[in-house]
């Protein structure tokens, strides 16, 4: 597969993370094709529980893998008219009881990059334990993970697997994250969603391929602002929040990132604003959600300088507008879709931020205090 890695910034550092932010459209609709071609399995193993109107769904993951279920919940209740949770394994694993309460009939479905984290498989364990009936869609980008070994062959558990690809090799989940939630939205929303991946697919190209790039986030990462802010309502607000761990990771810490609700923000998270401060506000495409979008902006452009405070919508903007990133084509998409194309501007801002600094993006820990897979994690049990 063909990517446009060309046009994004090099570093002999980088070379992983550029090539899997740059994959994204390509692997987009490789995973379209995927659920496409095992539509008949996943169907059959879906519509008998989403049918039940006691069932519950619950998503989990840790880390950005726990941000797909963010972004997926809100979009998943309304199509599927059911009680969805998006819940991290993190806080699963440790108050398994408090998080699986109610014992209903429980889908849990499991996102996890190379399945390998402790808490992965720990989490569908601990839901057997605690629950009466519970089924399992894993969806991994690791056939030889842990979490997909453990449930392949499993009655009641569903794997799907993501292109080889998707299992990225960077230190920062980019593909990963983007191609397990486009899978779990075109396996659990059904026919809603036909088509919407090409979509995302062409914008993300343009995203990546055009020179608006680096009229846009060179900009400003040129600014060098000490803390930047994410901002989104609803499934975007997941999209914040992961936006916000990308910066994170990939500047070692080195650059301050906040996410919140756009109305949210003002409630204590606005203290972050300083001189040096940046803000990214995810436009939502529903029209009631996008109005308290715009007040925030107009809030934040009347406390920050002129060019600190950027808009990422759907559609195109007017040449020369530095401060308007578009999503192009995605008008009247779902806010849960536009979240992939708006993920890689977070993804080519923390690529930008790391190089700006001298870090290496494929690996901002090379001291191993923080590690691509998680280890450390030590496994209590937990007594009936």
């Amino acid at each position: 597969m063909t990517t446009p890695s060309g046009t994004l910034p090099g570093h002999d550092g980088a070379t992983d993370t550029v090539r899997e932010i740059a994959q994204q459209p390509g692997l987009w609709r490789e995973v379209d094709r995927i659920v496409a071609t095992f539509r008949e399995s996943l169907d059959a193993f879906l519509r008998p529980l989403t049918a039940r109107g006691d069932l519950r769904v619950v998503l989990t993951g840790a880390g950005t893998s726990a941000f797909a279920g963010q972004v997926l919940q809100p979009a998943l209740t309304r199509r599927l008219g059911r009680r969805v949770d998006a819940i991290p394994t993190t806080d699963l694993v440790a108050d398994p009881r408090g998080c699986l309460a109610e014992d209903l009939p429980t889908l849990l479905v499991s996102f996890a990059r190379s399945g390998d984290s402790p808490e992965s498989v720990a989490a569908t364990a601990l839901a057997d334990q605690v629950l009466s009936e519970v089924h399992h869609l894993v969806i991994t980008c690791n056939a030889q993970g842990k979490l997909a070994r453990e449930h392949a062959d499993r009655p009641g558990s569903h794997v799907l697997l993501m292109p080889a690809a998707a299992n990225d090799r960077g230190f920062a989940m980019t593909s990963s994250f983007t191609c397990m939630t486009l899978a779990a939205l075109l396996a659990l929303g059904g026919d809603a969603y036909e088509g919407v991946a090409e979509r995302l697919a062409q914008a993300a190209e343009s995203i990546i391929e055009g020179a608006g790039a680096d009229r846009t986030v060179g900009a400003l990462v040129d600014r060098a602002p000490e803390r930047i802010v994410f901002l989104g309502s609803g499934p975007l607000k997941g999209l914040a929040e992961e936006s916000a761990l990308k910066v994170l990771e990939l500047t070692g810490g080195t650059l301050t990132a906040v996410a919140e609700s756009s109305l949210g923000f003002r409630h204590g998270p606005k203290a972050v604003l300083n001189e040096r401060t940046v803000a990214v506000v995810y436009m939502s495409n529903n029209a009631y959600t996008r109005q308290y979008d715009q007040d925030i902006v107009a809030e934040l452009r009347g406390n920050l300088s002129p060019g600190s405070v950027v808009t990422v919508a759907a559609g195109s903007v007017p040449e020369g507008s530095a401060d308007a990133w578009p999503l192009p084509g995605l008008e009247g998409v779902e806010d849960v879709a536009l979240a992939l194309p708006g993920v890689v501007y977070a993804q080519l801002i923390a690529l930008r931020a790391s190089l700006s600094r001298g870090m290496r993006p494929d690996n901002p820990f090379p001291s191993g205090e923080v590690n691509r897979v998680v280890q450390g994690v030590i496994l209590h049990s937990l007594q009936n």
